[in-house]
């Protein structure tokens, strides 16, 4: 019988069988270092072992993908709709002010990505967290899986399965002219721009998107938010061409930073002048204290009892680090359950799982965040122990091939309500991204 285990011990197999496979292993590294997979200046870290799942998986990761995205419609539509469900959000002025501008299309979250831990052989699994803003890492999944298609593991592998990667990129144009042919002022042909604060973007996954969008006949540039200028009418660029539908890359807090260069977008939203596929109302479901929004009683009063059941299988319980809501002697008392987090951040930035530290850093970390001593709410999750999987870390030399136990965490791309694709990070270390030598695998299905 064919499973996730499976496939993954006849790979390794495969890998050992080819001496480590070293010639696959330096194309693959070869391949990657001249790719576009650039974050900040510097090629991501991959692992040469792809994440094999099978179609037993992907119904399921599909199906915590379309519920989840009705959910979160339901809340974010909620909150627009009643004044009085908005108090249980602690959001401060100009946050609620961007979320409460006009969007003037049909959609309400174009765009997701919902980070969970996925137990490969049970399929159970649990939120991390869900990513509206800005969500990257789709250029990442491209160059890493078109990393490995050469090797002769990858090969002898395909040659006795069918397999199929995810296409990231022509189905989010689908969608994304999709939404925009909905919204009040459409144009029949608009100019597009993908609109980020420049230095905090993912630059290189902007230019493989921008020469989608090209192949496809449509105009699309890269724009600074702070060189927009709205004249009443219309939204231009630095060059004075003209902008008509906008696909938002910044994140909202980082809005709220740059608050009084970012008014010529703000008043052109307000305006209704540009379509900003990627509202600010899609902070609901970015922002991290969603999680607690979904136990209170008003959120669960507007639920059917399936969904009821699906969030308490999925949710793990999060509250503010504060006083009023948790006995933070249970927080110090019993580290290894626990993860702090702010409200809203990205890059796992002040993110602490307990289990990192020792008994007297934890402490420090609790006087520091706990309510609100760091000048913002911190929240405390449940911390779940992420799934292992044995993979290749990147090695330069690839002279060895010894396989190490790496957690998992499974990102879900979803489209306007679709599941389009899975995103595969691993890391040695609890908190799994980048900055704590995390690495992303090629993805592949499997039908048998």
């Amino acid at each position: 019988m064919i499973d996730n285990a499976n496939m993954a011990e006849e790979y390794r197999s495969i890998i050992n069988s080819l001496n480590g496979d070293d010639e696959g292993r330096r194309t693959a590294a070869s391949y990657m270092e001249s790719s576009t997979a650039i974050v900040h200046g510097d090629v991501i870290a991959s692992t040469f072992m792809p994440k094999l799942y099978d179609m037993k998986t992907h119904h399921e990761l599909e199906h915590v993908a379309v519920m989840t995205h009705h959910i979160l419609c339901k809340v974010v539509k909620r909150y627009l709709d009643d004044p009085s469900y908005r108090s249980i959000f602690d959001y401060d002025p100009i946050i609620r002010e961007l979320i409460m501008l006009p969007q003037g299309y049909d959609a309400l979250l174009p765009f997701l990505r919902l980070d969970l831990f996925l137990n490969e052989q049970t399929l159970a699994d649990t939120f991390c967290e869900i990513n509206a803003d800005g969500s990257s890492g789709m250029n990442e999944c491209r160059e890493v899986n078109m990393s490995i298609q050469k090797s002769t593991s990858w090969q002898h592998f395909s040659q006795q399965h069918k397999t199929r990667f995810d296409e990231l990129f022509e189905t989010w144009i689908d969608r994304f002219i999709a939404i925009y042919q909905t919204f009040v002022n459409a144009r029949s042909h608009p100019n597009i721009a993908i609109c980020d604060y420049l230095g905090n973007a993912t630059l290189a996954e902007f230019e493989v998107y921008r020469t989608y969008f090209a192949r496809r006949g449509y105009s699309c540039s890269i724009v600074d938010v702070r060189d927009l200028h709205f004249d009443g009418h219309k939204l231009t660029d630095s060059t004075g061409h003209r902008i008509d539908a906008l696909w938002r890359r910044c994140v909202t807090n980082d809005v709220r930073e740059h608050w009084n260069e970012s008014q010529d977008l703000i008043n052109a939203v307000r305006a209704e002048a540009v379509a900003l596929i990627g509202g600010f109302s899609g902070h609901i479901a970015h922002d991290k204290q969603l999680f607690r929004a979904l136990r209170n009683p008003q959120t669960v009063e507007m639920f059917t009892e399936t969904e009821r059941s699906f969030i308490k299988q999925h949710i793990p319980y999060t509250t503010f680090l504060d006083s009023d809501h948790v006995n933070l002697s249970d927080i110090r008392e019993q580290k290894d359950r626990w993860i702090i987090k702010p409200t809203d951040c990205y890059g796992a930035t002040d993110v602490f799982a307990g289990c990192d530290f020792d008994s007297n850093a934890w402490n420090t970390l609790i006087d520091h965040y706990a309510n609100k001593a760091s000048g913002q709410s911190f929240l405390v999750q449940s911390y779940i122990t992420p799934y292992q999987t044995l993979t290749l870390p990147p090695t330069k030399n690839c002279s060895t091939s010894h396989f190490e136990p790496y957690n998992n965490l499974v990102g879900l791309y979803i489209y306007d309500g679709r599941f389009e694709g899975v995103y595969s990070r691993l890391g040695p270390h609890p908190t799994i991204c980048g900055q704590r030598e995390g690495i992303t695998a090629p993805t592949a299905w499997v039908r048998s």
